[in-house]
């Protein structure tokens, strides 16, 4: 069965894969040890979120055999949240953490982008993630922007079209992606995979929308394994669970359970053609950071667009069927209204 809504009508990540340049010239000098090499200059926009300080730690503590091909942070910018407590709390603490590991503090975005080669987009709160990607994408830093990607799929679209419009290589992703056991199954090993069942914590934060503050890390390991292609969303919402049930185009169902009480942990099972595969657990941040680090060497995004946006466009269609008390929702008419907004916003922008 063809899907509701083809690929082509998202961005394709081919569409500026071409503009990804190699960071690091080969006759570049070497500068002292722990110094990054013009190319290779990290900065950080938002230090209120633990991710912050896990990848400050790995590159600039933990990395002493060059693992990560010698990318440093080297300068932060920490206003992330305006006034989400849980995470305007934070950044005092964890300005001083990743100052302690050698990263100067600047005030300013345009501040930052004057001292550095690549872009760490932190900020814990995704309504701020297109404001701040704006400045990054004119000056054409390849920016990876951490989960989520926006606080609205309008948003998520007119960040990939500025990054289109300004020729910069971009790229969004939860940690849970990149397990090694979502991967393995990512790369056939039960075969095609026919159905999926994942799970994460899924707390409500007002400002977002029910599934992007936290449940998007469950939603990402669903699409990790099941790909795009979904056609329509049904949500069962209670205070302590959220059930959303995707069918793809071709018939076959993704569930993601949001859990907000019990034991905090993430994984789920994906069902293939050779057999099932328990996925998870998460072991950390390397492997995600370890594929930032060869798409700043490449420019070429591990996680096409595609899939990013209808991520955001199952999690919207999952709130729209909680509106409509359980009622199904096609993913094709939530993309139909974002993408118009979008494109309002975009007229304003470019």
């Amino acid at each position: 069965m063809k899907s509701l809504y083809s690929r082509r009508k998202f961005i394709r990540t081919s569409a500026i894969a071409g503009a990804g340049l190699s960071l690091v010239g080969s006759n570049l000098p070497l500068l002292s040890k722990g110094t990054p090499v013009n190319g290779k200059r990290v900065g950080i926009i938002g230090l209120d979120t633990s991710h912050c300080i896990a990848f400050t730690q790995m590159l600039n503590v933990d990395d002493t055999v060059g693992k990560f091909g010698g990318y440093k942070v080297i300068a932060a910018y920490p206003k992330g949240s305006l006034d989400i407590e849980s995470s305007v709390s934070r950044i005092p603490e964890y300005t001083e953490k990743v100052k302690s590991m050698g990263v100067e503090i600047v005030d300013s975005i345009e501040e930052l982008l004057k001292k550095v080669d690549v872009v760490l987009l932190e900020t814990n709160d995704g309504r701020r993630h297109l404001e701040q990607a704006i400045p990054v994408l004119k000056a054409g830093k390849t920016m990876f922007i951490d989960k989520p990607l926006s606080a609205s799929l309008k948003d998520g679209i007119a960040i990939f079209e500025l990054a289109k419009h300004y020729k910069v290589p971009v790229f969004s992703s939860s940690s849970l992606r990149f397990m090694s056991s979502a991967q393995e199954v990512a790369n056939g090993k039960i075969g095609k995979v026919l159905g999926a069942d994942t799970y994460s914590p899924c707390s409500i934060e007002e400002t977002h929308p029910d599934i992007f503050w936290y449940g998007i890390h469950g939603v990402e390991i669903l699409y990790t394994v099941m790909g795009a292609g979904c056609r329509e969303v049904i949500r069962i919402h209670s205070e302590s669970t959220d059930m959303a049930v995707g069918t793809w185009a071709d018939g076959r169902i993704g569930a993601f359970r949001g859990t907000r009480t019990g034991v905090h942990s993430y994984g789920g099972t994906a069902y293939g053609e050779k057999g099932d595969a328990v996925l998870g657990p998460l072991l950390g941040y390397e492997p995600l950071l370890a594929e930032i680090v060869k798409f700043f060497d490449s420019g070429l995004p591990p996680v096409h667009q595609e899939e990013t946006l209808e991520m955001l466009t199952f999690m919207e269609a999952a709130d729209e069927s909680k509106r409509k008390m359980g009622a199904s929702v096609k993913l094709e008419e939530i993309w139909k209204k974002a993408n118009s907004e979008a494109q309002r916003t975009l007229k304003k922008l470019i």
